[in-house]
């Protein structure tokens, strides 16, 4: 049994609770919607966001019925989220499964999307409480933000590790922040245990996308994707960018003339990933984790040593070493 199998089983009627609630929420009149809801929901994946607010909680008092309903909100944002990007990136596989897009087609897939914000709304209302309305709201404009960050990046050929960071504090580190914001909201928490939680969100989010990045280079961990297909988009992640930033040489010129193309074939992505791994990146963006992961314990630092800490931590790691 894995970490995170461990944490889900000290939670399991609560997840078992939320996950009603989600089939509840989604629930329509209408047969092929609820046909394509039901297989989407068979592969719901790991439910790391709603399980941070549930810890957040029950770091601060415990679970309750608005942590639930703020649970639900976020997952189903999350979910939404990640519909509509299956149709920007063409995607045809996500967790192994079919998308949507793939199935059906994109105008299924966006109406499918924006029905799980809808349904993420409701949930948010029926909270009662207008301040995880807000953050919702925010957490929309952030992803958004972040992902049209990204495409300007590449269009403009920006390689800076700043602009990088921005992007993925913004497109994912916002989401972690968020499930931290609204779990502490939902329990009354005051607001420098709330910011805490908030900074050890992001700073997990941060994590979170650095290790994602890092499976781009590697053709075993390519699920639904070719490896360097984030190149292929444009798209420079940490462990190139380090690479492209800490060497000037004939080779690094090279390489910089390669990412000035406005479209990279197989070999020019190949000889790119190469490059980042011979170079460095790789390790340099598991020193970052590593430092991010430092950060992240000192925001805990106040909490008590008890078993939800322990949960957090475990995150943590789970997040650096995962596979996938």
């Amino acid at each position: 049994m894995n970490i995170l199998s461990t944490i889900q089983e000290t939670i399991g009627a609560e997840l078992e609770l939320l996950n009603r609630t989600l089939v509840e929420k989604l629930h329509t009149s209408n047969p092929l919607m609820n046909r394509i809801i039901d297989r989407y929901l068979l592969t719901k994946g790991k439910q790391i966001r709603p399980i941070l607010i549930m810890l957040c909680a029950r770091m601060i008092d415990k679970i309750n019925p608005t942590t639930i309903l703020s649970a639900a909100a976020i997952e189903l944002m999350h979910n939404a989220s990640l519909i509509h990007d299956d149709v920007i990136d063409t995607s045809l596989y996500r967790r192994g499964e079919p998308t949507i897009n793939a199935t059906e087609d994109n105008r299924m897939a966006i109406l499918m999307g924006d029905h799980f914000v809808s349904c993420a709304l409701r949930c948010g209302v029926e909270t009662g409480k207008m301040d995880i309305v807000a953050a919702m709201g925010r957490l929309g404009q952030e992803l958004a933000h972040g992902e049209i960050d990204q495409i300007d990046n590449a269009r403009s050929h920006r390689l800076s590790e700043d602009a990088y960071f921005s992007v993925i504090r913004r497109k994912t580190a916002s989401l972690f922040r968020a499930c931290m914001h609204v779990g502490a909201l939902s329990v009354d928490a005051d607001e420098h245990t709330r910011l805490q939680l908030e900074k050890y969100g992001e700073l997990l989010g941060l994590c979170f996308q650095i290790k994602d990045d890092i499976f781009d280079y590697y053709e075993e961990y390519a699920i639904g994707k070719p490896t360097g297909n984030d190149l292929r988009e444009g798209k420079v992640t940490l462990p190139l960018l380090y690479a492209i930033t800490h060497h000037n040489d004939d080779e690094n010129t090279r390489m910089r003339t390669l990412l000035a193309k406005e479209q990279l074939d197989a070999s020019d992505v190949a000889t790119l990933i190469e490059y980042a791994k011979e170079h460095g990146g790789i390790e340099y963006a598991y020193q970052r984790m590593q430092q991010l992961r430092d950060e992240a314990l000192q925001a805990l630092d106040g909490f008590p040593r008890n078993s939800t800490y322990n949960a957090l931590v475990s995150i943590l790691d789970y997040t650096i070493a995962r596979d996938k």
